[in-house]
């Protein structure tokens, strides 16, 4: 499920990190059952905790980054951290705590502290920089920024991950008498659904297509309903936004539907496009139209804005998170790739998108895979064309997810 892109209309306070280390151990235990009822995951299995031993005996200020493919990883970290006998920080969405007081409460007890993604969230920024200078936790970072909804693919890395992580470097650096560094520790999160897939899909796909007044097809193979589904809801949207279905390629298509979405605002708000992804496009356009819905609401402006307006710019953001949700259908993700992971995936994500409802579907097992923590400078190579500590996680993260793509079962229609 995506991260919720429309924002609750209230001012955004800093929510500090809870420093105690019973609250987190005594969650981190509840996590199991909630990971069972909420997500489906029945089982986590983790390796290579042991390349974390050494760096957390020495007291290095740890950067744990794992991919991000679905709303269970956290919960799902919460088996290493009371595996390795070691609570972590957790950078959140500020969003996450602006739901039920129990919720917030929750969460800061399990050691997550919010960051506001429409601006600089100063105070967020040195919370993470002074965890990882006092090498009190590791710090939880997931430097894709939202989720991939794909655990096949890596979404481009932000670089909010490298800064803090060469800032607290530094700090470090500058100290006398000190041999610590700042390491990032690369996690790939695998999920791998272990039911019948046949059973599980099907129904799914016959509500959707019942919800396009279609008769359910039945007799026609899975990933040939999905990609008629596919298509079929595409052609909706590009009659929603630019007037007409239109041809060629569906990764192509899926670009210009974005681009015919996105463009108009751009044009508006930040003088033209950026020639950048999807999930920076709509970051940036949040950062304009958020703020002023915000401060109106709290009376904190001098022209409140008229509900003419507050509506249109509801709009925007619903439309901001529908061309984000379709930027996340990697190109040929299921054809090039019949697993029972991505097939699953696919029709959780088309289900989802247009339902606005994220369903469990049991039995799931995830996967912990820790890589090799590898060290930090504490100043950027400036000759190098791309930011190394990036580079170098996202070298990492993609190598560790295509191994574990491959214990994912491929798909048989006979199954």
């Amino acid at each position: 499920m995506l991260p919720p892109l429309i924002v609750t209309e209230s001012t955004y306070e800093f929510v500090p990190p809870h420093e105690g280390n019973i609250w987190p151990k005594i969650l981190a235990r509840v996590a199991g059952r909630v990971l069972r009822k909420d997500h489906g995951v029945s089982e986590v299995e983790i390796r290579g905790e042991e390349n974390l031993t050494a760096v957390l005996k020495e007291g290095h200020g740890i950067v744990i980054a794992p991919n991000h493919c679905r709303m269970a990883d956290a919960l799902v970290l919460q088996t290493l951290s009371r595996k390795l006998n070691q609570p972590f920080f957790v950078m959140a969405s500020s969003h996450l705590f602006r739901g039920s007081r129990l919720m917030k409460w929750v969460l800061r007890r399990m050691g997550a502290f919010s960051v506001y993604r429409e601006g600089v969230d100063r105070q967020a920024v040195e919370a993470a920089i002074d965890i990882l200078v006092n090498g009190q936790r590791p710090l939880v970072l997931f430097p894709e920024g939202a989720l991939s909804q794909a655990n096949d693919r890596l979404n481009a890395l932000m670089e909010g991950v490298s800064f803090i992580a060469r800032t607290a470097a530094r700090k470090i650096s500058k100290a006398s008498g000190t041999e610590r560094q700042v390491y990032v520790a690369p996690i790939a999160i695998r999920y791998l659904f272990q039911g019948d897939l046949k059973s599980t899909v099907a129904p799914m796909l016959s509500d959707i297509e019942r919800r396009l007044s279609w008769r359910p097809n039945n007799d026609m193979p899975i990933v040939d309903r999905i990609y008629k589904l596919g298509t079929a809801l595409l052609g909706l949207k590009e009659i929603e936004y630019i007037g007409q279905p239109n041809g060629g390629e569906i990764a192509e298509r899926l670009e210009k539907l974005i681009d015919a979405m996105l463009r108009p605002m751009e044009e508006e708000w930040l003088n033209g496009r950026t020639e950048d992804s999807a999930i920076n496009r709509v970051k940036e356009l949040r950062k304009a139209i958020v703020p002023a819905m915000i401060e109106d609401v709290e009376g904190n402006v001098d022209s409140p804005l008229a509900k003419t307006e507050l509506d249109r710019r509801w709009r925007q953001l619903q439309d901001m998170e529908l061309a984000q949700a379709l930027s996340l259908f990697p190109e040929r993700y299921v054809a090039s790739h019949q697993s029972v992971d991505r097939i699953l995936e696919t029709v959780e994500r088309i289900a989802e998108n247009l339902t606005g409802e994220a369903q469990a579907h049991p039995p799931m097992k995830a996967i912990i895979e820790v890589g090799h923590p590898f060290p930090v400078a504490a100043r950027r190579d400036r000759s190098a064309k791309t930011d190394p500590v990036l580079q170098e996680l996202e070298c990492r993260l993609t190598a560790m997810l295509d191994d574990l793509s491959k214990e994912s079962r491929m798909f048989a229609e006979t199954n």
